[in-house]
């Protein structure tokens, strides 16, 4: 077992181990690739304010989102193709969270359906769903989130055209994979991976074969994918979404203080500050960017949680320091379940909880709920994007 201390230790077993196509559509951004990059480095611009000769003793990370107690104020992204970063990601990283203690998020575009998740799990864990244009689709995708006692559906409104990822052109990512002799030939030298993915039947999209009208096999999933998604999207549709679930709800994808107080004024349970992981519009700010103007927005009448970026237990706590009352990882745990499988979802958490536990007593604070902009040196102007232009 290696010795892992920080999450850049996981991903960096995760490229060895995955496939180049998989661990290329995890690590990338689209066009420019320059709000992925920003995503991170904004964290470093914002410095951390140590305090000594305070009682450090009896700290404290535990908190809710939605109602929710949870070990620490952090939760696992939807991420989509988990259960090709490693066989049976989603339910691997499901039963990860729910042992720790922190929410789980299940991707529409998961490889194990709900069902499957549910099977092998015993909390309730929150589903994400697209904005998509087929009203009996998403009914009855409702209607199966409900069985499996989903307690929360996060609704990703970022995702109304596709950004453009040249990685994934490149290497034929697609729904369904295009498999090239170059991608072919690269799958053939992961040999744990391969022999893993053997051993399990579930490697297409589960919530979607057999499940949305036409999509039959594999074979036909690229026609409906193109299809499916709504570019008519607007605040009406996601509130009839909402009144359709009938539970609570988080809207994710918000960068702008106006879409945030419209997400309120639907009746959101939060709200995620995300900017899908810079894999939609180049050149956006990054997510802990624009947190503080949509904190000061909304923060009082909706919970702001906050994604895109997140690599440690620091970013985590300047995240909360800034108002976030909830942040959530995606990557950082998929280089885990790529590295390590569900030991490896696991060791991130740990990583990033105890970095989150250190700091947070070297600031001087016992409890996680207690922070706030008074631990921080933040650059002048960083919480108003107008000053870049």
């Amino acid at each position: 077992m290696p010795v892992i201390t920080n999450i850049e230790d996981l991903r960096k077993i995760y490229e060895r181990r995955t496939p180049r196509m998989f661990y290329d559509y995890a690590e990338s951004g689209s066009w420019t690739e320059q709000t992925f990059r920003e995503n991170t480095s904004d964290f470093a611009q914002i410095r951390l304010k140590q305090r000594v000769a305070v009682d450090m003793s009896g700290r404290s990370t535990k908190s809710q989102m939605i109602g929710q107690d949870v070990a620490m104020p952090v939760g696992l992204a939807p991420v989509g193709l988990t259960g090709m970063q490693s066989a049976d990601g989603e339910i691997k990283a499901a039963r990860a969270a729910e042992k720790f203690g922190v929410p789980y998020t299940l991707s529409t575009m998961s490889i194990c359906s709900i069902e499957d998740v549910a099977a092998h799990t015993k909390n309730p864990f929150w589903f994400q769903v697209y904005t998509l244009k087929d009203d009996d689709f998403m009914r009855r995708l409702f209607e199966r989130a409900h069985a499996a006692k989903c307690s929360a559906i996060v609704i990703t409104v970022d995702l109304q055209v596709l950004g453009q990822r040249h990685k994934d052109l490149k290497n034929g990512l697609s729904a369904p994979p295009k498999l090239t002799a170059k991608s072919i030939a690269n799958m053939m030298t992961k040999i744990p991976w391969g022999l893993e993915m053997l051993g399990t039947k579930r490697r297409f999209f589960g919530n979607i074969v057999g499940h949305a009208k036409g999509v039959s096999d594999p074979s036909s999933l690229s026609t409906w994918t193109a299809e499916a998604f709504d570019p008519a999207l607007n605040w009406d549709r996601i509130a009839q979404f909402k009144e359709w679930w009938g539970g609570k709800v988080i809207v994710k994808g918000i960068m702008d203080p106006e879409d945030a107080r419209r997400a309120a004024d639907i009746g959101a349970d939060a709200i995620v500050v995300s900017n899908h992981g810079g894999r939609q519009l180049d050149g956006a700010v990054s997510s802990i960017r624009m947190l503080p103007s949509i904190v000061e927005a909304v923060g009082k009448d909706v919970e702001v949680h906050l994604d895109s970026g997140i690599r440690s237990g620091q970013d985590v706590l300047k995240a909360l320091a800034l108002g976030a009352k909830a942040t959530y990882i995606g990557r950082a745990y998929t280089y885990g379940l790529g590295a390590m499988g569900q030991a490896g979802v696991t060791k991130a958490l740990e990583v990033i909880h105890k970095e989150l536990d250190i700091t947070m007593a070297l600031c001087g604070e016992t409890d996680v709920k207690n922070l706030g902009p008074h631990n921080l040196y933040i650059p002048q102007g960083f919480g108003d994007p107008s000053v870049l232009l």
